[in-house]
């Protein structure tokens, strides 16, 4: 029993009511010929692959692609020139199909882009500046100098009457090595600037770097992680204002938020991905694997439409994930709603194979995606991922209580009724995390075994309310609008499992990781 399962307990009322998404107004234009409620289909290919390998375009097409991206300017780099990207987009638009840009803008701390031929640069250009930690140890990228910004903007201007719409900022667009980290760079000119715009002295640094180390939520550590967001955010700003002809989104890591430089209320009304981690069958074969991805994304679905929100669907490296793993995790993307599956693999294409997998699931959650578009999910379990967490926190959240079979739904504060299940940073912090004084603390360790149990104890409060009877690992997502429910079996065997809605008792047979549809 770990401290942060005894910890990520659940505040618990009588009673439940809905609070679904409140997205705000869609800003989207959606695709020719395609209903704003219709799943699309995206794949990211570089120039250099569809040079290779051509028959790649019609092969996606066929599968129900409707996109490709190009792999555009990479942190400082041309590794593909314009010529050969404007080439590629030719080949793809005589397809009748889509072609638009992914931008890498500040680079990554190691290798992400797996390419298996030739010697990509992993690193900037020497003359751009190394991120400074606070230690004094350095990397190259996810930090934001001079002339970074200038040269991303004269990177997107080059693209200018290319025919491409939409840019995407890929996820080295943020300022901390990883998820849980708490981003900045501690160089001179930050420090400096940092120290003058908020009038602090010279000891406010040791009580800085103690704030970062215990995650303490300081007015100190808000003003450094605010004075980060506020950087990034004028960088994508100046790159929009540089050229206009251009939609710029941007990728969001894996429960990316402001310690990671991302003001997530920045980012409203731009094409959006929504960030995940489990890239390889290794991450996403553990079931907390699934939960954690799932999670993620319902807490990005707080910030963005459906029309405007992408997947980050990325298997690295390109073969590190499987097929079905691949086809499973399209389940993610119809419970929340996300309308764009962007599949990616680095710069290297995954087993071509695959699609023989793909293409028949891709069919079938744009018909489940389709029941369910456009309604929220709800249910006595409460989805929240607060404040502290995505300022200090360690994002590793209390997700397991997704795979209970309990319905369930997004909320951006803590309400006062129903179960919801708080991470170690935001349960320290209940009061100013938007709990009221009504809730009542209780401790449950995540595991299956103890939400089963917490299951059993609250069966009374659950009539009126569909949810999986046995105790398997399934996600039971409620669509009261539609009348439809969906169950995702997360095991990866066959399972037969009963949905019970008051009275009713609804058998189903659900595949290894299947999603199913159940009218209600």
């Amino acid at each position: 029993m770990t401290r942060r399962g005894l910890l990520a307990a659940p505040w618990i009322a009588a009673g439940f009511a809905a609070s679904p998404f409140l997205p705000g107004p869609s800003l989207a234009v959606p695709l020719a010929g395609a209903s704003a409620k219709s799943r699309q289909y995206h794949i990211c290919f570089t120039a250099a692959t569809l040079e290779r390998n051509p028959e790649l375009i019609g092969i996606a097409k066929e599968a129900g692609v409707g996109t490709i991206w190009l792999a555009g300017y990479l942190y400082g780099h041309w590794y593909f020139s314009p010529e050969r990207i404007a080439a590629a987009a030719g080949k793809i638009r005589r397809a009748g199909m889509r072609a638009e840009l992914v931008f890498v803008p500040l680079g990554h701390p190691g290798d992400s882009l797996g390419e298996k031929e030739g010697e990509p640069p992993l690193i900037p250009p020497p003359h751009w500046k190394q991120c400074v930690h606070l230690d004094g140890s350095r990397h190259w990228g996810t930090s934001l100098h001079a002339p970074a910004t200038e040269e991303n903007a004269a990177a997107l201007r080059r693209m200018r009457g290319m025919g491409f719409r939409t840019v995407f900022l890929d996820d080295d667009f943020r300022l901390a090595v990883g998820p849980g980290r708490i981003g900045g760079c501690f160089c001179d000119d930050h420090w400096r600037r940092f120290a003058d715009s908020h009038g602090y002295g010279s000891g406010v640094r040791e009580q800085l770097a103690a704030d970062i180390a215990a995650r303490n939520l300081s007015p100190q550590l808000r003003s450094w992680v605010e004075f980060h967001c506020s950087e990034l955010t004028a960088c994508f700003r100046r790159l929009r204002r540089a050229e206009p002809e251009f939609s710029l989104g941007n990728m969001v890591m894996f429960l990316g938020a402001e310690k990671a430089g991302i003001r997530l209320e920045d980012y409203r009304g731009v094409p959006f991905r929504v960030g995940e981690l489990m890239f390889s069958d290794r991450d996403f074969d553990r079931l907390k694997g699934k939960t954690d991805e799932l999670f993620s994304v319902l807490f990005h679905r707080r910030f963005t439409t459906p029309e405007l929100a992408y997947s980050e669907s990325t298997a690295f490296p390109s073969d590190g994930l499987s097929a079905r793993n691949m086809a499973a995790k399209l389940a993610i993307s119809t419970i929340a709603d996300v309308r764009n599956t962007m599949m990616m693999s680095g710069l290297t294409p995954f087993p071509a194979g695959h699609w023989e997998v793909l293409a028949p699931a891709m069919r079938s959650q744009t018909k489940i995606h389709a029941e369910i578009a456009g309604h929220a999910p709800a249910g006595p379990f409460k989805h929240y991922w607060g404040e502290h967490s995505r300022y200090a926190g360690d994002d590793k959240p209390f997700s397991l209580f997704l795979a209970a079979g309990v319905p369930f739904e997004v909320c951006d504060t803590v309400p006062s009724s129903g179960w919801t299940f708080l991470s170690d940073a935001d349960a320290a912090a209940p009061a100013r995390s938007g709990a009221t004084a009504r809730v009542t603390r209780r401790e449950t360790p995540e595991t299956l075994e103890d939400l089963f149990a917490l299951k059993r104890r609250i069966l009374p409060g659950l009539e009126g309310v569909p949810f999986v009877e046995d105790e398997q690992p399934a996600v039971c997502a409620w669509y009261p609008t539609a009348r439809r429910a969906l169950v995702w079996n997360l095991s990866d065997a066959p399972r037969s499992l009963t949905l019970r809605h008051g009275s009713r008792r609804i058998p189903l047979r659900a595949g290894p990781l299947e999603l199913v549809s159940v009218p209600l």
